[in-house]
């Protein structure tokens, strides 16, 4: 349980240096390193919510009490997701075939946690 006090904790610092960021920086000049910054804390801040929601669902789901490392991994693929059509939205190229590959592919790579661990 610690680690999830921590890991919100985290999240939350995140979401606060996004919305600062958005405020505050405008896109011309934020650079390579901001860009990179940029999706480093929707990274963190995605994944604290994401983790929050598989404990909720392993929770009243399946009546599961304890965390377990695969639930992180399962977290942190779906985290991802927003992250994929970020880029794809940057590059326009957002339309039902990318949707559906991004898709594909976290549930593809959910399948492998699964299945491996």
């Amino acid at each position: 349980m610690k680690h999830n006090r921590i890991l919100f904790i985290i999240s939350f610092l995140g979401l606060a240096a996004l919305i600062l960021m958005m405020n505050l920086i405008s896109p011309t000049e934020i650079g390579p390193f901001g860009v990179l910054l940029f999706f480093t804390t929707v990274y963190i801040s995605v994944f604290g919510i994401t983790t929050l929601f598989v404990f909720a669902f392993e929770r009243l789901a399946f009546k599961k009490e304890t965390f377990r490392s695969k639930d992180y991994l399962c977290a942190a693929i779906i985290a991802f997701g927003p992250i994929m059509f970020l880029m794809a939205r940057s590059f326009g190229a957002i339309n039902l075939w990318t949707i559906a590959l991004i898709a594909f592919f976290l549930i593809l790579a959910e399948f492998f946690v699964y299945k491996k661990t």
